[in-house]
């Protein structure tokens, strides 16, 4: 049954393009980020439940969405393209949320049959009035969502799927991982919700917190990229995908929508030619879609840019070559 949608606060619509959902910034105007809350977990040898399987598994994802786009990054790196299938929602989304639209780089969802991604929810929790996100992953054996949890899901195709996987690669390395998980909180807080803190804080103070936080930690990772290609050596890790997601959309999206404009990516040397190693590899490059990342984020916030035109610049050379493959380590 489609629901007439009440209005909502510029922070409803902002943030998710379902007006189902209340999520009120804190009181002193800081950006609140709701709960995921499927979070299932894909395993080797099945004791979670969902044992990992070839053709078991369908993504719901969106090109435009960083969070979606990690876990698009990973099934390429891991080679599972015929493992695991995909969908791609429209980026551009109205009252009704994420939506199956044939259109440039997007389409019907062939696994369910779905017009909204909604009705994946629904299916798993009938009458479910939460938070409607991507990226999703579905279990076409049971008919229901295994997680909406963004980080767990680009963990488990990273680990659990080795039967299938490309050879050689190892992105959530065992003996990395007390190191990984604090960068990535790190990361997490100050980058990748960072710039969202930005853009939707409601005060000038929860603003200014946001976006000082911000520039410290990119501040950090470019001395810390200063001697070493990637986050952790001369390896690619679930690291640098977090990473590489919100530096992508920086310069064309975050610093002149979230104001995050202090510097822009292509300011910093050493980020902005990570930045390229990265682009020019075909996991991040070939699944990266400017067209639309611009036209999700320029028009569906209408209370940052209530007019929803798209900007045409920046023009940026991500094709320079970068030198980054002179690190050793």
């Amino acid at each position: 049954m489609t629901r007439t949608p009440p209005v909502a606060s510029p922070v409803d619509f902002a943030e998710y393009g379902d007006y189902s959902v209340k999520s009120p910034p804190r009181a002193d105007g800081g950006f609140v980020r709701p709960r995921y809350p499927f979070q299932g977990r894909i395993t080797a040898d099945g004791s979670s439940g969902f044992p990992a399987e070839a053709g078991r598994y369908h993504l719901y994802v969106s090109y435009a969405c960083p969070w979606a786009h990690r876990s698009i990054i990973v099934r390429e790196l891991m080679g599972l393209r015929d493992v695991v299938s995909m969908a791609v929602v429209d980026p551009v989304r109205d009252g009704r949320g994420w939506a199956f639209r044939d259109g440039p780089g997007h389409g019907p969802d062939q696994v369910n049959g779905f017009t909204l991604l909604r009705e994946a929810y629904d299916a798993t929790e009938p009458g479910y009035d939460g938070h409607i996100s991507v990226p999703v992953l579905w279990d076409r054996a049971t008919s229901r969502i295994v997680s909406n949890n963004f980080p767990d899901i680009t963990i488990d195709l990273g680990t659990q799927f080795g039967a299938w996987a490309a050879p050689g690669l190892d992105l959530y390395p065992q003996s990395l991982r007390a190191q990984m998980d604090a960068l990535n909180d790190r990361v997490y807080t100050s980058v990748n919700n960072g710039v969202y803190r930005c853009g939707f804080a409601t005060t000038q103070g929860a603003y200014d917190a946001a976006v000082a936080a911000l520039f410290a930690t990119l501040d950090e990772l470019e001395e810390r990229l200063e001697g070493r290609r990637y986050l952790f050596g001369d390896q690619v890790t679930e690291a640098d995908v977090r990473l590489w997601v919100t530096l992508a959309r920086f310069d064309a999206v975050y610093a002149l929508h979230f104001k995050a404009n202090v510097r822009r990516v292509a300011d910093y040397p050493n980020l902005w030619a990570y930045t390229r190693d990265l682009y020019q590899q075909p996991a991040f490059g070939q699944t990266t879609d400017f067209s639309h990342i611009k036209r999700h984020y320029y028009t569906t916030h209408p209370q940052i840019n209530p007019l929803r035109i798209v900007p045409a610049g920046p023009q940026l050379d991500w094709a320079e070559p970068h030198h980054r493959e002179k690190l050793a380590g």
